[in-house]
């Protein structure tokens, strides 16, 4: 037995499996031509950030342009800094903006899949082994330096302005003996297990990052940390294991770890593993004060996905402004195919931003508005119904009412070739739906500034005696071209702008009052479908409270 295989032995004893085993339980996938494994291996540590909702897409939709697989892994190995209930938030936020997840964990307490456990915590026996069988070769040892010895060496480091770390003469347990290692144990001295690097920072290494393009960096000759004291793994010796156990092809994360680049491919060199591609996601931007920082988990609302939830964005829409900011050419995709789920879009990493995509509210504003103006009536109900349940009871309560009745109010105008675009949003909805219920109608009679309240009296009181609830849309505005000569206003637009001094005004403005008296809006979608909807009885109500109004002032 070599003596590095005394220390392993002295360090880990007699382990119950091998890599071998491990190797046999986790077998190759049997993957197709250019198929894709790819992953999302968020920490509990606080809420859904948008730009893991981001890098999950990316992933999700990397897998899906190769028929691949797309799974999630819970990295829980900073206990200290877990949140309770972290990890279902991230979980249900993922689901719930459309990242469904084909392996792993797939709801907060379910897995699925054959490469589990699908946490790391519960993955302790793996890791020991692997770093046994690196220790075995020479490529480990224990380290009992304390952080005051580390302090130390930093201090004298930063004096003779050399580079801070544990590495090269500075390694200082790096070259004890097996007695050496042993009196330390069995002092009972607490030791984090460290790689023993076999590289030299004056070589170099390059790698194609698959967003990045050709990154060149010196090879990395660091001794980091592979078990904390506690047993338990550091990221990046446990993403290496289970990157490779679980076969992941791609890593696609945050541009943070491309620093990190050296230590892991010289990890999964040591190890004997083939590396995944690497594919390093530019942080989303802001800008602020004519210059622009990443979004913020401290300082912005909209960094956090439960503000997607909370104002009512659907999945489509948040999922549809991601992809414009993920690929260039995705806006051009969609002019040319607006019927088509955005899930036909092929997203290709090598159109990714390489500075940082920046985050535009009233972008994706737009795009939910027309994202949502392609809904249907009922889905539009389904999914409000959905968001008033867990955030306006009132508004919810009203909806449940009569589904049927709520479905004909948002179908107005909307199943034409235009359909109107006023609703971003589902928080936006109560306000828009406001006058179909009296327990939300607001009845303002703000007019036009040309017209006074005198004339608005005149014209409604004409219009009353012809009002018919059974005309159609033609019938119903030719009553108001009727009604128009006998108040001063001109019938036709054109005419009215001819000689605008000899009118009130023109039939748009009659038709203005009548919709101010109706629905306390001077827009609105189609008049006639309101009325139709509301029924005689409501609509004469509205029409005399109005008049009663405008004769008080």
């Amino acid at each position: 037995m070599t003596e590095n295989q005394r220390i392993a032995e002295l360090i880990f004893g007699q382990l119950e499996n091998t890599a071998d085993d491990y190797e046999k339980e986790y077998p190759p996938l049997q993957l197709g031509e250019g198929q894709r494994v790819t992953r999302i291996a968020p920490s509990p540590t606080g809420y859904l950030h948008l730009g893991v909702l981001f890098t999950a897409l990316i992933n999700r939709r990397t897998a899906d342009a190769t028929n691949g697989m797309f799974y999630l892994r819970v990295e829980d190995t900073d206990a200290k800094r877990e949140v309770e209930g972290g990890m279902a938030d991230i979980i249900n936020g993922l689901v719930r903006f459309g990242v469904n997840i084909d392996e792993g964990y797939v709801s907060p307490t379910a897995t699925k899949g054959n490469y589990g456990p699908y946490k790391q915590s519960e993955r302790d026996g793996i890791y020991h082994v692997y770093v046994k069988k690196l220790m075995e070769e020479g490529y480990a040892y224990p380290c009992f330096c304390t952080e005051e010895q580390l302090a130390e060496t930093r201090a004298v480091q930063e004096a003779s302005k050399e580079r801070t770390g544990y590495y090269g003469k500075y390694a200082q347990c790096r070259r004890l003996s097996y007695d050496d290692i042993k009196q330390r144990l069995d002092a009972g001295m607490p030791y984090v297990v460290r790689l023993c690097s076999p590289g030299d920072e004056n070589r170099r290494i390059t790698f194609d990052d698959g967003i990045k393009g050709k990154i060149e960096m010196p090879e990395n000759d660091e001794d980091f940390v592979l078990l904390k004291s506690d047993g338990i793994p550091t990221y990046h010796f446990a993403h290496a294991v289970d990157d490779h156990l679980m076969r992941t092809t791609h890593v696609i994360r945050g541009d943070e770890w491309i620093s990190s680049v050296p230590k892991h491919i010289q990890l999964f060199k040591l190890l004997g593993f083939k590396a995944p591609k690497y594919c390093h996601v530019s942080p989303i931007m802001k800008e602020e004060n004519g210059s622009k920082r990443k979004l913020s988990k401290r300082k912005d609302p909209e960094a956090a996905v439960h503000f997607y939830a909370e104002q009512g964005y659907p999945a489509d829409s948040v999922t549809e402004y991601l992809l414009t900011i993920a690929n260039s050419d995705f806006e051009d995709w969609r002019r040319a195919n607006p019927t088509l789920s955005n899930k036909e879009f092929k997203l290709n990493l090598k159109k990714m931003s390489v500075s940082g995509a920046l985050f535009d509210i009233a972008k994706l504003n737009d795009v939910s508005k027309n994202v949502i103006s392609k809904f249907t009536a009922k889905r539009v109900v389904d999914e409000l119904c959905d968001w008033a349940k867990e955030y306006d009871t009132e508004f919810y309560s009203l909806l449940s009412r009569d589904t049927e009745y709520a479905e004909k109010l948002f179908n107005i105008d909307r199943d034409v070739p235009k359909p109107r675009k006023d609703i971003a949003k589902w928080n936006e909805a109560k306000e828009y739906a406001a006058y179909f219920y009296d327990e939300l109608y607001n009845n303002n009679y703000e007019l036009p500034e040309k017209i006074n309240s005198k004339d608005a009296v005149e014209v409604l009181k004409k219009y009353k005696d012809i009002y018919n609830p059974n005309d159609n849309k033609d019938e119903w505005f030719a009553r108001i071209k009727e009604i128009c000569p006998e108040c001063g206003f001109c019938p036709e637009v054109k005419e009215y702008k001819k000689n605008p001094e000899a009118y009130k005004g023109h039939v748009g403005d009659a038709a203005t009052i009548i919709r101010v008296a109706i629905t306390g809006r001077t827009n609105s979608p189609d008049l006639c479908s309101i009325m139709a909807l509301l029924g005689k009885n409501k609509v004469c109500e509205r029409i005399e409270n109005a008049i009663a109004h405008f004769e008080e002032v």
